[in-house]
């Protein structure tokens, strides 16, 4: 369930939900660190469930000793009020066999809470792709039918790719089997995504195809290609796609390499 930071709850009504999918690489989690991090979003409450392993640390987006003390926790909420824009950042794994309550926790608070879109920032294993994945760009896009009817002429006028279905069986030519929503390594991204069609939320996912390492350069891709979309930084005084890198991404691999080993 949503807590919020203050008293008076936020209103949420006909904003835009960006959140990620605990997937390959966490490059959602870190586009979403971008996104807050650039835009300077307000911290408006946090999700208390279950469903998430318990966690909690420093103000992952400090800009000062002050701010650094500030406890943040496994799933927190962030708006930029005049953007209409709302961001959903988890910073811990859905305990494995509570996935499905995860979704429908979402779902609930995606419809009563009156986003007019929700953006799903997820990656995939590239190992995995098909023969027909192998071409082209790396990034991926779905849409529920409901956001079809308004965004899918602004998405194909985009030039984006959506995600191919792949024969269950590949290497099989058998007309008798239907292709398949296939995401591997993508966490909840395939089920939110279906429970969010028989839903009629208005849901698109976003994807980049990738391998497990330093994914700081695929969260940068898939935010550059949401931007096209969205226009987070469209205000000239930003800059071209300017994204601010948050203060604990120092500590992403851990401190550097002792000088004594040498």
């Amino acid at each position: 369930m949503f807590i919020a930071v203050e008293t008076t709850p936020p209103s949420f009504k006909d904003f835009t939900l960006v959140m990620p999918a605990i997937a390959v690489g966490n490059v959602g989690q870190l586009a979403v660190d971008l996104i807050v991090s650039t835009l300077k979003m307000s911290r408006v409450g946090y999700i208390h469930t279950d469903c998430l392993i318990p966690m909690v640390g420093n103000n992952p987006y400090f800009t000062c000793t002050e701010d650094a003390e500030e406890l943040h926790t496994a799933a927190e909420v962030f708006t930029a009020a005049e953007m209409k824009l709302a961001v959903l950042q988890i910073r811990a794994p859905i305990v494995q066999t509570r996935s499905k309550k995860f979704r429908q926790l979402m779902v609930s608070w995606i419809k009563s809470s009156g986003f007019s879109r929700t953006v799903v920032l997820s990656s995939s294993h590239a190992y995995q792709r098909d023969d027909q994945q192998l071409q082209g760009s790396p990034l991926r896009y779905l849409v529920t039918p409901a956001l079809q009817k308004v965004s899918g002429d602004a998405l194909k006028e985009l030039g984006w790719r959506e995600m191919e279905r792949v024969s269950p069986f590949p290497g099989l030519t058998d007309g008798s089997t239907e292709p398949r929503l296939y995401i591997p390594g993508g966490g909840i991204t395939k089920g939110l995504f279906t429970d969010s069609c028989a839903e009629d939320l208005s849901l698109a996912v976003v994807l980049v195809f990738c391998s497990e390492g330093d994914n700081i350069p695929d969260a940068f891709v898939l935010v550059n290609h949401l931007n096209d979309w969205l226009h987070l930084l469209d205000n000239p005084s930003q800059g071209p796609n300017k994204w601010k890198i948050p203060a604990s991404w120092k500590l992403l691999f851990g401190s550097g390499i002792p000088p004594a080993l040498f």
